[in-house]
Parts: C-alpha cells; structure tokens; sequence
C-alpha cells in the first residue's frame, strides 16, 4: 500500500508560480512511476508530468517548459513546479504512483489561476 498526501495548492494570479508538494508512506525509490495529473471540472484527467525510479522525465506539451517535476528520497516527496501560471492551468490537482502494476492516488489539492 501506499499512501500520496497533496499539498501546495492555492489561488494564483496568471503569471505566477506555485509549488505542488505530494509526499508519500513509502520510500519513493521503490515506486516504479510518480506522476502529475489535473482534472478541471467537468473534463477528464490529464497527464502532466512524470518521472520514472531511474530519473527520466516527460511532460505533455500543454507544460512543457513551465512545470516541473522534480523529487526528494530523503523525505519521499514529489514535486510539481508550476512557473507561468494561465488560468487554464486551474484544476485539481493529483498525484499519482505506480508500484508493482498496482495505481494509487492522493486526495487532489486545488489550483486556481485568476486572471
């Protein structure tokens, strides 16, 4: 089992940057994939960002160049660094592990971009 707790999220301004914080029950060197999703009401969830156990990395172009995903071992926590924030961007936010085949999934935490 493995627990994911967000946090970090809030209300910007478009333009500016925020930090997602997703900590995790278990050591993240054992979790095969971390990643970032979001899900704006009414539509379905996005992939963001992602990061492999060896350290590779990919985004999906909607923030390629304006997120990124970064982790620290020693308090098993992944982040999302959001820079140029657009009110599009607003949505919950959620974090996602992959271990053993098995998914699992934190609470959300919420972002919303004013313009």
């Amino acid at each position: 089992q493995v627990q994911l707790v967000e946090s970090g999220g809030g209300l910007v301004q478009a333009g500016g940057s925020l930090r997602l914080s997703c900590a995790a029950s278990v050591s993240i060197l054992g979790i095969d994939f971390m990643r970032w999703y979001r899900q704006p009401p009414g539509n379905e969830r996005e992939l963001l960002a992602a990061r492999t156990r060896m350290g590779s990395r990919a985004y999906a172009d909607s923030v390629k160049g304006r997120f990124t995903i970064s982790r620290d071992n020693a308090t098993n926590t992944v982040y999302l660094q959001m820079n140029s924030l657009k009110p599009e961007d607003s949505a919950v936010y959620y974090c996602n592990a992959i271990k053993a085949r098995y998914y699992y999934w934190g609470q959300g935490t919420q972002v919303t971009v004013s313009s």
